[in-house]
């Protein structure tokens, strides 16, 4: 049995997280996490006793986020009825990624599934979004995040973008090959490259291993030349080849450090693609 965690804060885009994570696995056994944090605003020192109206502002913020699953929960599973499916909830007065490092660890879990904001004109979202800090904090588990407004598509193309330059371990692949297992998918090793070469020992060495671990899964070398930025190619890639799900690894210098680093003008249009698997790494 898989146990999923999904923070939500009952917005649309949050519910659409949910939707997308229990139609994916809805011929798996999964138990459902739904977790809401809530830190609500204390005016004053903090050297100070709360005050009567304080404690007024933090009561009701419970009892609100307390409230808010169950309502949640009851919609859920009038919507989605499969008997495979536990959902359970959490409320938690704490900040959302301190929150969420704790629910891994307690609950096991074995992915993170959120909802993620896109980008009007010169707006920073992406570095801004809860997903973004999640991402960045979470050492032990992957994080999935869903575009917002995109609905479901049975990921039977799967990128997964790296430069062949680290080591990969057989539980940092575990992931991707299990979803590729599940979908029956294809998956595209797609490698970004910034000028003409052919790839070093440690890069071959690294690929041989990679398409080792793959073992019987379907896949296939893409190699494309970097247009602009990381992830405009990647959306370029992912458009051309119709890919559903676009995975990778999060380590120093990789693919999804460097777009996370990227200047918004570059990536705004990344915000809105499609879903992003990222492992951390474990080694």
């Amino acid at each position: 049995m898989k146990n999923i965690l999904i923070p939500t804060d009952f917005s649309d885009n949050s519910c659409n997280a949910i939707k997308y994570a229990v139609s994916m696995f809805w011929d798996q056994e999964c138990t459902f996490y739904l977790l809401n944090t809530y830190t609500p605003a204390i005016a004053g020192s903090r050297f100070m006793a709360a005050s009567f109206e304080e404690s007024m502002l933090t009561n009701s913020a419970a009892k609100y986020s307390q409230r808010g699953p169950d309502s949640l929960l009851v919609r859920i599973t009038n919507d989605y009825d499969n008997k495979k499916h536990q959902f359970k909830t959490i409320s938690s007065f704490s900040l959302l990624v301190d929150e969420v490092i704790e629910s891994i660890s307690a609950y096991d879990i074995d992915l993170v599934v959120m909802g993620t904001k896109g980008a009007t004109g010169m707006e920073e979202v992406f570095m801004g979004s809860n997903a973004v800090r999640v991402i960045k904090s979470v050492k032990d588990c992957p994080v999935l995040a869903i575009p917002q407004n995109f609905e479901f598509q049975k990921p039977t193309e799967i990128a997964f973008a790296t430069d062949f330059t680290r080591f990969y371990t057989k539980s940092e692949l575990k992931p991707l090959v299990e979803l590729a297992n599940i979908f029956d998918a294809t998956v595209r090793i797609v490698h970004v490259q910034y000028e003409i070469r052919t790839l070093s020992e440690l890069q071959l060495f690294n690929l041989g291993m990679l398409r080792k671990y793959l073992g019987e899964v379907e896949h296939y070398v893409h190699t494309v030349s970097e247009l602009n930025s990381v992830s405009k190619t990647l959306e370029v890639f992912s458009k051309e080849m119709d890919i559903h799900l676009l995975a990778m690894l999060n380590y120093q210098h990789s693919y999804m450090e460097q777009l996370i680093r990227e200047p918004v003008v570059k990536r705004v249009a990344f915000h809105t693609q499609i879903p992003l698997l990222v492992i951390p790494s474990w080694a």
